[in-house]
């Protein structure tokens, strides 16, 4: 492993895996080898990922004076990691305990941190506590499980300082599966047990200058709670919004304190998102949403949609274009790309999705582009909430007619996909069966609209595209002969339509 040498002389190691910009991963325990964090649920497929072995813990060596294992000391060990690693500025993630580490480095440092992404962080650093009684309530949500009754006395035991038999760790995750069962039993052997005790020993924290540092903080921060946690609960982290009035909460349904075992998809992609500087995130009442944006702030927006399976990065090379004149913002709906993935899925749940993006960002008014499914969300949304909708823009559209034959089961292709497999099913459902007041309200579409259409290659009926486009007020009709990805396969002639509409 390599390795690098602390302000004091201790060798230190760490590991890496993935490509991209270096993530610092600090781990919690507290004083627990990094190696239980995995690969945190294949985030390095977003990000290098670089894992430090705190001093005395994994392949890092036991330093010559054990009182430098209290989290105040070990700030320096952080500093030399970003010196070693050639970096000007760092990005943080810091799980549980480690999170102090990580929140003393930021406020020493402030000016070297980019990024801090805490995971069900513990938060003394700051002064915030979590009392035995919510411990309790969280447990509490978990009374319905199999083995709640087995595991509640050793629960209690460990509340009260005692030592305790039975499977009261499950308490700490989100699901007690086998991943799970295995990831406590390594655990015992991977703290250090002298070291977490001399962690937030005497001296360790002083919460108001802390406070104070911070408030000098000009980073982006993500806190990252899992729902069934109680160390902390995500109510008590949230207080953390009175430090740092610039971090992000998210809370991952399910989760207990390790969140990436229990759900790695659901993990990665809020954290995916925040790294990303590229990608940013609007949080509404449908969830998370993540998008791109481009051109210039105050310039007319576009909103593109994709279609089903694809996602903001669909549009790359039209957004490129438009950006030259124009605000352009590329979503990712629910249940595609780095956005949520509730795990149900509908037209109408997509025009929700484009509902609460616009009216979140204060966009009414936007030139709306679709494609395919996306296309669909934008004109039920024009007929819906016209005044939200500038002009709009759909590339073969599905007319929302019952498809015959109807589609039959759709199977799962094997490996991993950048959507939820459940929008195909789901969606299916819709074509298949539509909500005949759809169709029936082509004419409440009064908005400017241009319809372009695939041409004869397209799986899309033709003929129904025609006719939807033929009862809008203010719509007008192109075909470009280029199947169903028309501005995939003709960026040119689909930028031309486009610029003949007036965009």
């Amino acid at each position: 492993m390599p390795s690098f040498t602390a302000p004091d002389g201790t060798r230190l190691a760490y590991r890496t895996t993935g490509a991209g910009d270096p993530l610092i991963c600090v781990p919690g325990g507290a004083m627990r080898d990094s190696a239980y964090l995995g690969d945190l649920g294949g985030l390095g497929a977003h990000r290098q990922l670089v894992f430090l072995d705190l001093r005395g813990t994994g392949a890092s060596q036991v330093p010559a004076d054990p009182a430098t294992y209290r989290c105040d000391r070990q700030v320096g060990d952080i500093e030399a990691l970003r010196v070693h690693l050639g970096l000007d500025a760092v990005d943080l993630l810091a799980h549980s305990a480690g999170s102090n580490l990580a929140l003393l480095y930021a406020a020493t440092h402030p000016a070297r941190v980019r990024r801090l992404a805490l995971v069900t962080p513990t938060l003394w650093a700051v002064g915030i506590e979590v009392t035995p009684e919510q411990r309790r309530e969280a447990a509490l949500l978990r009374s319905g499980e199999p083995w709640f009754d087995e595991a509640w006395p050793g629960f209690e035991a460990r509340l009260r300082g005692e030592e305790a038999e039975g499977p009261y760790q499950a308490f700490f995750h989100g699901r007690w599966d086998a991943a799970a069962q295995a990831h406590e039993a390594a655990g015992a052997e991977q703290v250090n047990k002298e070291a977490a005790l001399r962690y937030g020993s005497e001296g360790a924290f002083d919460p108001p200058a802390t406070r104070a540092a911070l408030a000098g903080l000009d980073a982006e921060v993500l806190v990252l709670c899992g729902e069934l946690d109680g160390g902390p609960r995500p109510c008590v982290a949230r207080e953390l919004g009175d430090v740092l009035p610039q971090a992000q909460f998210d809370v991952q349904a399910g989760a207990g304190h390790f969140p990436w075992l229990d759900d790695a998809g659901a993990f990665r992609r809020p954290l995916a998102a925040f790294l990303d500087p590229a990608v940013h995130s609007v949080r509404t009442p449908v969830g998370r949403l993540a998008y791109a944006a481009s051109g210039h702030e105050g310039a007319p927006p576009v909103v593109l949609v994709h279609g089903r399976g694809a996602d903001r990065r669909d549009w790359t090379e039209l957004a490129t274009e438009l950006a030259a004149t124009h605000r352009v913002f590329a979503l990712d709906l629910t249940g595609h790309g780095l956005s949520d993935w509730p795990g149900t899925y509908s037209f109408a749940g997509f025009r929700d999705d484009l509902r609460a993006f616009i009216e979140a960002l204060d966009l009414a008014g936007a030139t709306v582009i679709g494609h395919s499914m996306g296309g669909a969300a934008a004109w039920l949304l024009a007929q819906q909430k016209p005044e939200l909708v500038g002009r709009l823009v759909i590339e073969e559209a599905p007319a929302m007619v019952p498809l015959d034959p109807p589609r039959g089961p759709a199977e799962r292709p094997e490996g991993e996909l950048g959507f939820d497999w459940p929008v195909v099913p789901d969606t299916n459902r819709d074509l298949n069966d539509p909500d005949p007041a759809w169709s029936a309200g082509y004419e409440h579409i009064s908005v400017p609209a241009l319809v372009i259409a695939g041409g004869p290659t397209s799986h899309v009926p033709q003929d129904q595209i025609a006719a939807m486009a033929a009862r809008m007020p203010d719509a007008q009709l192109v075909t470009i002969d280029a199947g169903h990805l028309v501005h995939e396969t003709c960026p040119a002639h689909f930028l031309a339509a486009l610029r003949e509409f007036g965009l």
